[in-house]
């Protein structure tokens, strides 16, 4: 039995990287696509939405000196590369896929239209959705909250390092407690950096659950979606 037929995945730019300081790293990009393949061919909807950080950085190149329009828009073309290398993985793999951008830049993927990609994904095929929101001045986090919402996604999943979310940070406090549920007025309270406050603001009013959980680990999200008590939620 499957716990939520459509879903969100959020991937971070970084995850990419695998053991490398730059790039994508090809044994981390298929251990992603292998886990999005275990749950397509369970019968879940799947779109994902990953950053650029791996390559470059909106924020990081406004701090180096860029105008932060065009560091963003930087950002987001980093987006599309990553983008593209997911689409490339699972065509080699046989698993429908395609690449919706924010902004439009045919060959390179199809304008995002709600309409479409809600009828790619009722037909099992995986979209990747590129580009941010389109516009400076907004993460990839809260493109993944818009992208949910507008896609009627059941829960937003984001693919982390670590197993959910904790008291403070467990990399580097061996004491912290981990969550196993919290609404989002109690993650606000204690300041716990979920998402950024956009993205989790807009999760919050339009009751578009959050869970984080860690996407390392081969079979977690397939064992999420099947129910197993993995990661935190926020609700």
């Amino acid at each position: 039995m499957l716990k939520y037929k459509r879903i969100l995945l959020k991937l971070s730019g970084e995850s990419l990287m695998g053991h490398q300081h730059y790039g994508i790293d090809a044994d981390s990009l298929m251990h992603y696509v292998h886990e999005v393949k275990s749950v397509v061919e369970l019968g879940v909807e799947v779109s994902i939405v990953i950053g650029g950080g791996n390559i470059f950085r909106g924020l990081k190149g406004t701090r180096q000196g860029f105008d932060r329009v065009k560091g963003d828009q930087m950002g987001m073309l980093a987006t599309v590369i990553n983008s593209l290398a997911l689409n490339s993985a699972f065509e080699s793999l046989n698993v429908p896929s395609k690449v919706f951008t924010a902004i439009r830049m045919e060959p390179v993927g199809t304008l995002f239209q709600k309409d479409v990609v809600n009828e790619c994904l009722s037909k099992g095929v995986v979209c990747i959705l590129a580009g941010g929101t389109g516009n400076p001045y907004f993460t990839t986090d809260t493109a993944a909250a818009l992208r949910a919402i507008e896609t009627n996604a059941e829960v937003l999943l984001k693919g982390t390092r670590v197993d959910g979310i904790y008291t403070d940070d467990p990399e580097k406090n061996p004491q912290a407690v981990k969550y196993k549920t919290i609404t989002f007025s109690e993650a606000y309270e204690k300041q716990l950096q979920v998402m950024d406050l956009t993205a989790f603001t807009m999760c919050m009013e339009n009751r578009m659950p959050i869970i984080v959980f860690d996407i390392n680990t081969k079979g977690n999200l397939s064992l999420l979606l099947q129910g197993a008590d993995i990661g935190t939620i926020v609700t």
